[in-house]
């Protein structure tokens, strides 16, 4: 795929055109139709049961399959066209969103509805995200792929940080499916996206006689071991997530509770969130290019811990807005050199074997970080969660340290 320079000169970035192009449009679309289901859901499901147990475990099926399937996926995406995967499961996904909104329709949605088809839509995720962090490296040029994840994220930041959400109530006005409905329509033409790529058969080392979906998994958990840095930044990884999930579960109570702030300064952090991942995916590449790819993962997790201690500390709604803001771009920018650097990292044919193994790990984090959210904000106060994701992302920090020469 061709490739053009940026305003400096100094590195290729993705062509829009061909392949990157349909593919960042496919990953932006479908982000915008999971962003109003995702932002639709709770008020349905708050509609069908006022038991707070039900309403949460619909979120926890959106979390399980990873724990459960995320390794099989990421090795039948290292066995089959990934392009023909990501095409063939985003059509199943329009189908199921589509029969959901007919039964919206009806009147015949029930909370375990929702909770088969939050697993369901998450188990079919698994083999989409790692065959799409394998295909991407055979779409642009090698030195340009820190710009195409950029790109990729900061895209996916705007359609669902700051497009979709805001539309949820005037759709919900023309009637309670047809957020459901957008959805479907996403994945369908997501699908006809990627199915319009021409990449060619995948170049794959041969495989050995015998090799079982079994001994894939446990070769992708293997090369990730064996790579101190990537096992470095899934354990720091890993940690923050837990610090994130200990953030997110409890931030309506530090807003609305600790800083007295509303459902409007709810709004407002999370706006403000969103934002900033949106800049941080347009500053990614320069930052990672004056610092280097671990020193900028680095620098973003120690800024977003000042942010995280700031937080939990100083009594401000305008503090917390400014403090999630620059919490979000340098979320991006960690986000985007950590994806960059296991793509440049993995042995040719173990992309998505490895991803899967580091999202499998990593995602564990959220649901045990919610938990110790809840328990902590019960026990010492509503600000204590941040410092106590802040705590976290000094350790995952700490632990990066080691990777400086």
């Amino acid at each position: 795929m061709t490739a053009v320079r940026e305003a400096t000169g100094a590195r290729p970035a993705p062509a829009w055109r061909g392949g990157f192009g349909r593919l960042w449009t496919a990953a932006v679309v479908s982000k915008f139709g999971d962003s109003l289901r995702a932002a639709a859901l709770p008020l349905l499901a708050a509609t069908l049961t006022d038991d707070p147990l039900l309403i949460a475990a619909v979120t926890a099926c959106g979390h399980l399959p990873w724990l459960l399937f995320g390794l099989l996926g990421g090795a039948v995406a290292d066995r089959v066209d990934q392009r023909r995967a990501m095409w063939a499961v985003d059509l199943v996904r329009g189908g199921l969103m589509a029969g959901f909104a007919v039964a919206v329709t009806l009147g015949h949605a029930s909370i375990a509805l929702l909770l088969v088809l939050a697993f369901a839509l998450t188990t079919l995720q698994t083999l989409f995200d790692n065959a799409a962090t394998a295909l991407l490296p055979s779409l642009v040029p090698a030195d340009a792929l820190a710009g195409a994840n950029a790109r990729l994220m900061t895209g996916q930041q705007l359609a669902g940080g700051l497009l979709a959400a805001p539309l949820v109530p005037l759709l919900l006005l023309a009637g309670a499916a047809v957020p459901y409905g957008v959805d479907a329509a996403s994945y369908v033409l997501a699908a006809l996206l990627i199915a319009s790529l021409r990449t060619g058969a995948p170049e794959r080392p041969p495989r050995k006689p015998g090799a079982t979906l079994r001994a894939d998994m446990a070769e992708g958990l293997a090369v990730l071991w064996r790579d101190r840095s990537l096992r470095r930044l899934c354990t720091a990884t890993t940690l923050c997530n837990i610090g994130m999930g200990a953030l997110i579960a409890t931030l309506v109570l530090h807003v609305t509770g600790w800083l007295d702030a509303g459902e409007g300064g709810y709004a407002a952090a999370i706006t403000a969130y969103a934002a900033g991942s949106v800049v941080g995916g347009l500053l990614a590449v320069r930052i990672a290019r004056w610092t280097g790819r671990i020193r900028g993962i680095l620098l973003a997790g120690t800024v977003q811990t000042g942010c995280l201690a700031l937080m939990g500390s100083v009594h401000g709604l305008g503090v917390t807005i400014g403090a999630m803001a620059v919490f979000g771009l340098m979320g991006t920018v960690w986000n985007v050199n950590q994806v960059t650097l296991m793509q440049e990292r993995a042995p040719e044919g173990t992309l998505g074997r490895v991803s899967a193994a580091f999202r499998t790990l990593a995602v564990g984090g959220a649901p045990l970080g919610a938990l110790l959210g809840g328990a902590v904000a019960a026990a010492w106060g509503l600000n204590t969660p941040a410092l106590l994701a802040a705590a976290l992302f000094a350790l995952a920090v700490a632990s990066l340290a080691p990777l400086i020469n």
